[in-house]
């Protein structure tokens, strides 16, 4: 009888190669689904706290009007100013605003569409209501006031 050797040649060095690949694939992937921000704020934004908050379901069908003081003051003045998107907007600007915005959805969805309103806490009343009646006026009529979740002092 013959001797049989055995000869186990095993290696314990894990394969790399592939590696880069899936790094770049999930760089890319996570490129393309982030969201970035939209909208420059070019108004004062220290919002109300509350205690009781909603979650909105549908963010796609949100637009939001910020209302504040401007924060470049030198060329805007202080008087509280109205921005939709990336512009300051005079308040009878609102009606075109919520049109075009209607627009941009598809028909079955014109009427869900809300307005968030993100009003500056400083901001007299004033100007949030002639904002309110404009949006009356345009038929958007499901508003939402923007605020923040009031921290517990127990």
């Amino acid at each position: 009888m013959s001797k049989f050797k055995k000869s186990s040649n095993t290696q314990q060095d894990i394969p790399t190669a592939a590696l880069p690949d899936i790094i770049f694939m999930l760089l890319f992937f996570f490129m393309v689904t982030t969201v970035m921000r939209e909208t420059d704020i070019m108004v004062k934004q220290q919002l109300p706290r509350a205690t009781q908050l909603t979650k909105i379901e549908r963010k796609s069908l949100v637009s939001y009007i910020y209302i504040g003081e401007p924060k470049n003051t030198s060329l805007y003045g202080n008087e509280p100013k109205v921005q939709t998107n990336d512009n300051l907007v005079d308040v009878n600007d609102i009606v075109l605003f919520v049109n075009q915005e209607k627009d941009k959805l598809s028909e079955a969805e014109r009427d869900k569409i809300t307005m968030s309103m993100k009003v500056d806490v400083d901001v007299k009343m004033g100007i949030v209501s002639d904002v309110q009646q404009e949006l009356r006026e345009a038929n958007a009529l499901k508003v939402l006031y923007s605020s923040v979740r009031r921290a517990d002092s127990n």
